[in-house]
């Protein structure tokens, strides 16, 4: 058992509309102030604009959050009064919630000037990762150069 207990893993279910685990937790990540009917509106709107843009809402989301997955990712270690940043594998189920995690960031952060709602915002920021383009996709690139930047301290392991 870890220093803070240990905890029971929540089952997703799928949603109504795809029958699809990843767009459940999609609409779980955007939801705000526990305000679940207006996240799965805003999220049907945006595959509905993919859907009108481009082919299968699904197969374009599934593409976007696997261009979007990091293979690596620092943790900070401290060792001897200094902090290292160590690079490590990033697991299955970790890499999906962080694939989520920063397209919903990315596209609430995205201007309002082009964009009104944030079906809009979201379902450009999917399409845009599909391509392999766009913010969620720089985070990533980010992340793993940092991890390659790193990679003196890799025998810090956890």
């Amino acid at each position: 058992m870890s220093r803070r207990g240990s905890f029971k893993k929540v089952e997703v279910l799928a949603d109504g509309v795809y029958k699809n685990k990843l767009v459940a937790k999609l609409v779980n990540r955007s939801m705000r102030d526990g305000k679940k009917s207006v996240a799965q509106k805003e999220v049907y709107r945006a595959m509905e604009i993919i859907k009108s843009k481009e082919a299968d809402p699904l197969k374009v989301f599934a593409t976007a959050i696997d261009n979007i997955k990091p293979e690596m990712e620092v943790k900070p270690r401290r060792i001897g009064g200094a902090v290292y940043q160590v690079p490590s594998v990033v697991r299955g189920e970790r890499k999906e919630s962080l694939a989520i995690r920063w397209l919903v960031s990315c596209a609430r952060t995205k201007s309002n000037s082009e964009f009104h709602t944030y079906g809009e915002k979201l379902a450009v920021e999917i399409m845009d990762a599909a391509k392999g383009e766009g913010l969620a996709i720089k985070k990533r690139t980010e992340m793993e150069k940092m991890a390659e930047a790193n990679k003196a301290f890799a025998h810090f392991k956890w």
